[in-house]
Formats: C-alpha cells, sequence, structure tokens
C-alpha cells in the first residue's frame, strides 16, 4: 500500500455546515431552509467577528502601503483591516530603500502633542478603529520624502457562503476547529443537551490550531533605542 502523495484535500462551506449539524445529531434528512440560513449566519459571526476579536491568525497578515503626501496626516485604511501589527517608514534614494520602523501610540498620547500639524519625517502612527479604519501620523509628512508607509495588516476573514462549492478563507490546518466551532454555534440553537460537549470539542481544536498558529522565532528586546530616527 502507498499514500496517495497529494496534499489538496479541503472542505467547501457547505461541507463544514453539514459536518457541524451532525456532530449535532442532525442528519442531512432532517435539514431544512432554515436549518441552512442559521448556519449562514452562524459561520460568518465566526468567522469575521469572533476570530477577528481572538487575536492574530496568521494567514490572514497582509503587507500593506500607502503613499504619503506633503502636509497630510490622516488616511483611510481598506475596511478590512482589523489591526495594524507593525509598520515602518520608506524612502527611495539612488535606488536604494532605506526602512525606519515606526511606533505606535494611543489616542491619549496623540491628543497630547501640542502642535499636531509640526511636518518632519514622521516617527509613530495612531490608527482610530472605525468601521473604516485611518492611520494618522506624526510628524505629518514633510517635503523630504517622497515617503511610503507600509504595515503588517491583520485582515478580517472573509464571508462564507455555503452554496456553489465555496471554500473558507482559512489554511487547511484549521479545517477541524471550523467544524468544531460551528457545531458548538448550532447546539446552542438546535442541540442545547449537547452544547458542553460541543463546546469542549470547539476548544480543543481551537487550542490545537492557534498553538500551532505562531511564528517560530525568537523574541529579542534591545532597549537602547537613541539616535534612531532620522
Amino acid at each position: 500500500m502507498t499514500s496517495s502523495g497529494t496534499y489538496s484535500f479541503s472542505i467547501s462551506n457547505g461541507e463544514a455546515v453539514l459536518d457541524a449539524f451532525e456532530r449535532c445529531g442532525i442528519r442531512m434528512p432532517q435539514l431544512e431552509q432554515e436549518h441552512f440560513f442559521t448556519a449562514r449566519r452562524q459561520i460568518n459571526l465566526m468567522l469575521t467577528s469572533e476570530w477577528s476579536n481572538r487575536g492574530v491568525n496568521l494567514w490572514k497578515v497582509q503587507l500593506n502601503s500607502q503613499a504619503l503626501t506633503q502636509g497630510t496626516a490622516t488616511y483611510t485604511l481598506p475596511s478590512e483591516v482589523v489591526m495594524i501589527l507593525d509598520a515602518y517608514r520608506s524612502t527611495t534614494s539612488g535606488g536604494v530603500q532605506t526602512d525606519i520602523f515606526m511606533t505606535p501610540i494611543s489616542r491619549d498620547d496623540y491628543a497630547g502633542y501640542p502642535q499636531k500639524q509640526t511636518q518632519a519625517p514622521p516617527t509613530v502612527y495612531w490608527m482610530d478603529r472605525l468601521i473604516t479604519p485611518t492611520v494618522t501620523l506624526y510628524p505629518v509628512p514633510d517635503s523630504g520624502g517622497p515617503y511610503t508607509f507600509t504595515y503588517y495588516a491583520l485582515l478580517q476573514v472573509q464571508d462564507a457562503n455555503i452554496p456553489s462549492g465555496e471554500t473558507p478563507d482559512i489554511p487547511t490546518r484549521w479545517f477541524d476547529c471550523l467544524c468544531a466551532g460551528l457545531a458548538y454555534r448550532l447546539a446552542r440553537i438546535y442541540a442545547p443537551a449537547l452544547e458542553d460537549k460541543r463546546k469542549t470539542d470547539y476548544q480543543d481544536a481551537w487550542l490545537a490550531a492557534s498553538g500551532e498558529d505562531l511564528e517560530q522565532a525568537p523574541v529579542r528586546i534591545i532597549p537602547r533605542m537613541w539616535g534612531y530616527y532620522s
């Protein structure tokens, strides 16, 4: 006997819904249209809301960039950006790009700056987490650029629809967690007697997936930062 030699297994949103109902003791012949409306609502509440709130999903980290304009401090970010993880200011001279790390600040920090229109190379940024988020830089970009604000963004997981074999916006290592989480949510509605068991299954699946969804790199803390910005 030999193994398949392939790595193409996937699961559609519809298959995840069927699996979740089966974990709740509800078989395919018992499913009605109402079940699928509820399942679509619950899978999207889990993916787009709960999983965004739970933390950094590495497969949804994307490198974005924003060209900066002299005298403009605030820029609109894509609505799917949940948070900025890291950011740097880029300049190019003679074909050589130089990146300077930028530090995040809070609303209180920004409010405390007495001269918010001061122009110089930006060194810090404040992300205002609105429905359509914005980022405000300080100091305001001056004429020394052109500058580019480059940042690693955590994005919201894409919407999930059940028809047409659509697949979830997650990697293979999260498939079981998807089914377990959806089963827990559906058990609260259709199988209350199984809610505790499905919750335990979901917690176990979440710990297994999130525990692996990490960068395998050491952390170094270097406190001396003077003379860095220019």
